[in-house]
């Protein structure tokens, strides 16, 4: 396996940095990893690193880049504030927004086949806006989407297999928002986990190893299937 950081240009010019790892052999597939509102920093990074170990091409572009360049945070208070006013920032921008760069970045990933779109809290709403949005893709997956289980998010509708992964604890998104939103997209594979928002980082305080595990299993089956 091996690593690269590169530069990628949106549409509109808009360049933006962006984490690859490759595969050893030649890739089963390719998944776009998109960041929590800390960054492509060593989680994430990681995260990239996990499915290239599994045998897919995975680029994380650095979805801050609009709006700050080199955005690496940790999971304290202060990288919570930052994170959420970033976040804010490029939720600000004038459509098509960050949407742009996924675009780039999805089109980059295609070298490796097939792409898929992959998602961890603020990231996850961004996946499951992708998943209606861009026509690059052949697979989405979710993890604890914040604001995708509510109001004018929760009526869109994905064009490509998606699975999404909530936690049972997560104060943030309420198990009655996933629960209606799960009966609302009866074409979502909706799970629940006996677990926290953050979850599947073991970075974080909230990280449950056993769920983690088997949300990535599930991820892995999903993108074994629609992209290979």
């Amino acid at each position: 396996m091996a690593s690269s950081n590169l530069t990628l240009a949106a549409d509109d010019g808009v360049e933006f940095s962006a984490y690859v790892a490759e595969p050893a052999g030649a890739p089963r597939g390719a998944i776009v990893v998109l960041q929590e509102i800390f960054g492509v920093n060593a989680h994430i990074r990681n995260v990239a690193d996990r499915f290239a170990a599994e045998g897919f091409l995975a680029v994380a572009p650095a979805t801050f880049d609009r709006v700050e360049r080199g955005v690496e945070l940790g999971y304290d208070g202060a990288g919570m504030q930052k994170g959420v006013a970033l976040k804010a920032a490029v939720e600000a921008l004038p459509p098509p927004g960050v949407q742009a760069d996924l675009r780039a970045a999805i089109a980059y990933a295609a070298r490796g086949g097939k792409v898929g779109i992959v998602g961890y809290c603020w990231g996850g709403l961004l996946a499951w806006r992708a998943a209606a949005l861009q026509p690059g893709l052949a697979a989405a997956v979710t993890y604890y989407g914040g604001g995708m289980t509510a109001g004018a998010e929760a009526e869109r509708t994905p064009d490509v297999p998606t699975l999404a992964h909530f936690g049972e604890l997560d104060k943030h998104i309420g198990v009655d928002s996933v629960k209606a939103f799960e009966q609302k997209h009866p074409e979502v594979e909706v799970h629940l986990y006996q677990a926290d928002h953050g979850f599947n980082c073991d970075q974080r305080g909230a990280w449950n190893a056993g769920a983690a595990a088997t949300a990535l299993e599930r991820t892995l089956f999903h993108f074994g299937k629609h992209l290979g």
